[in-house]
């Protein structure tokens, strides 16, 4: 039983998204109780799953199967996951979308293959969710469709996050060639080199998917679709899954003499940099598109230093946190008309009650004690600072500047506004004024999260927490980490305060993403285009002009074929047609002068002797008996003369 509940996880969502894409405009009445029924009822089964922890296995292809199972650590991710999707659904149907069939049915779609993603146990598996996903969050980026702009943002998201997915590809088949098979656990007994291949295939592939350096610019074009697609992909969704599949093969980077520093150094260094161009953004939405990229640093920072159990949890807080920010961004965004700091001045004094919930979203980001994401920091931190004092110094250089922005944002929110805040508005879309009853219970549920959810650090339930992992031996925070983290939040939050009236700094290659998209251009985009533009010169001038020269040859030699075939072999077969003509006549003459005169001789003589035969025959009986008397007398003449 425990089993269908793990498949109905998957399948319910997936064909009931499936279902709603297919039925098209015919559907639109009923997606909204469709998507909310299908999401309340995964989510009931994803929290039923983790107490009956089912694992099943659907042959595929010959040792390397479909592996689904419900361990610690998707015991942990998987409900947080479910509850979120539900959550962002009830939002968006109280908020209202255009083409809801479409809408909820592609985030249904999605939401079954994170589900895959988070129970997957074997490659296929994992191959199978992550490429669904890829293609559903290239759909929902780009879900306003007539917009060039939004189409355009959503295909480089897919494109870039696609460029790391080859990874999982290359990973398989090194798995594969390294004798380790296809499952994930499996994976570290790989020889080597394949196990190192495996690695980088799998980082490459998960640092993709998390916007981490260098594929973070993606993240800030998918600000271009809706608030609450940000609001599922990019807290608990498709970039945590970056984060997660590397804190699932944290034995494999131990395993590697290079992978886990590379990892935790990627992460910490993302965690820093994408922190800085969150503080210089001025749009809403960019500020927590490049804070997710920051703070998904910190997980993948816990996944290279085998912090398991601080990721998973930071993971799970930071899921709520972040879809909390991007719903209440969205809430403003539709009430509003701007998402632009500036003009969203004074938003949380027009809705106390949003704004209360967004500062508790901010001041969770911010690390500020006792909100969910100060002590889960300081546990991964520990196990940082005990791997590596300089990693540790830009890991909490980083969580300082999370202080920052979530600050900078949250002290202009609460600002009064003035004339050229009015000004700002509705320069996006047109602004309703309204947010309404139905989409503040969603925000107050992440708000919870976002308050509560720093529970999982307390010392009991952490411990339990790395048991539940196979986490043992690593280092907690003590009472003088935890304490100097909270004050270094609240000084930097001070700091912002007194900065905000002179203005933050805004380097320009922080305003622009450290410039990654043009270095991709650079780097990728223009060497591409002129290898194509060379090839395409190598064609026309070698294997064109090679082939046209081919083809004047082949003209030729068929010219000089035919000749030879009209001259000769035509010639001869016409003299052979006539020979073959002549001796036919001759034939036909000398078989009507000869056999056929011969034969017509003949029976003109035997027409004579049949003529002579009857003249005997008159009838008359003397003549009869003259004639035997004549033959008697005949055959005696010969008896004589014989004997």
């Amino acid at each position: 039983m425990s089993g269908l509940a793990l498949v109905l996880v998957v399948l319910l969502p997936a064909a009931s998204g499936i279902s709603l894409c297919l039925a098209g405009p015919r559907a639109r009445a009923a997606a909204i109780p469709v998507s909310l029924t299908t999401a309340t009822v995964t989510a009931a089964l994803a929290v039923a799953v983790t107490f009956t922890r089912p694992a099943l296995e659907i042959p595929f292809i010959a040792g390397a199967p479909i592996g689904l199972a419900v361990d610690g650590l998707s015991a942990l991710v998987l409900p947080a996951v479910a509850i979120v999707t539900l959550l962002v659904l009830i939002f968006a149907a109280a908020e209202g979308t255009e083409s809801p069939e479409r809408f909820h049915g592609l985030m249904l779609i999605f939401a079954a293959a994170v589900a895959v993603t988070v129970t997957a146990t074997t490659l296929p598996a994992l191959l199978f969710a992550w490429e669904i996903m890829g293609a559903m969050s290239w759909a929902l980026i780009g879900f306003h469709w007539r917009d060039d702009r939004r189409v355009q943002a959503g295909l480089v998201a897919f494109t870039m996050t696609r460029a790391g997915d080859l990874g999982l590809y290359l990973a398989a088949g090194a798995a594969l060639m390294g004798g380790a098979g296809l499952a994930l656990a499996d994976l570290p007994a790989a020889s080597s080199p394949w196990r190192d291949v495996i690695a980088a295939g799998i980082i490459a592939a998960a640092l993709g998917k998390a916007a981490q350096l260098p594929f973070s610019s993606w993240l800030s074009r998918a600000m271009e679709g809706p608030s609450t697609v940000s609001a599922l992909l990019h807290s608990a969704a498709m970039v945590a899954m970056g984060g997660y599949l590397l804190l699932r093969v944290a034995p494999l980077l131990e395993a590697t003499v290079w992978a886990g520093m590379t990892v935790a150094w990627i992460g910490a260094l993302t965690a820093l940099l994408l922190g800085t161009v969150a503080v210089a953004q001025r749009d809403l939405k960019q500020l927590l598109a490049a804070s997710t990229a920051a703070q998904l640093g910190f997980v993948v920072l816990a996944a290279g230093v085998g912090s398991i159990a601080g990721g998973a949890g930071y993971l799970v807080a930071h899921a709520s946190t972040k879809a909390l920010l991007f719903l209440v961004a969205g809430a403003w965004l539709a009430a509003l008309g701007t998402k632009q700091l500036s003009a969203l001045r004074g938003a949380a004094r027009r809705w106390p009650l949003v704004g209360v919930l967004f500062t508790v979203g901010a001041l969770s980001l911010a690390g500020i004690a006792p909100l969910s994401l100060w002590a889960l920091k300081d546990e991964l931190l520990a196990v940082a600072l005990e791997t590596s004092p300089v990693l540790y110094i830009v890991g909490l250089s980083a969580a300082a500047l999370s202080a920052v922005y979530s600050g900078k944002a949250l002290l202009i929110v609460w600002g009064r506004a003035d004339d050229a805040t009015e000004a700002g508005l509705d320069d996006e879309q047109p602004g309703t004024r309204h947010i309404g009853r139905w989409e503040r219970l969603p925000l107050a549920v992440l708000a919870a999260g976002a308050a509560l959810l720093g529970l999982l650090a307390l010392p009991q339930v952490s411990e339990r927490l790395k048991a539940m992992v196979g986490e043992s031996g690593t280092a907690t925070p003590g009472a003088v980490e935890l304490a100097g983290s909270a004050v270094l939040a609240l000084a930097m939050l001070a700091l912002v305060a007194v900065a905000l009236r002179r203005g933050l700094p805004r380097p320009p290659w922080a305003v622009n993403w450290l410039g990654l998209e043009r270095a991709v251009h650079l780097v990728v985009v223009l060497p591409t285009l002129a290898l194509s533009e060379a090839l395409a010169r190598f064609d026309d001038r070698i294997l064109d002009r090679g082939l046209h020269r081919s083809a004047r040859a082949a003209v030729a030699s068929a010219r000089r074929l035919a000749r030879f075939d009209d001259t000769a072999l035509d010639a001869a077969v016409d003299a052979t047609a006539h020979a073959g003509t002549r001796a036919g006549s001759r034939a036909a003459r000398a078989d009507i002068r000869g056999i056929d005169g011969a034969v017509e001789g003949l029976a003109r003589q035997l027409r004579r002797l049949g003529t002579l035969a009857r003249r005997p025959q008159t009838g008359q009986i003397h003549q009869y008996y003259a004639q035997i008397a004549i033959a008697l007398a005949v055959v005696f003449v010969l008896i004589l003369l014989v004997r």
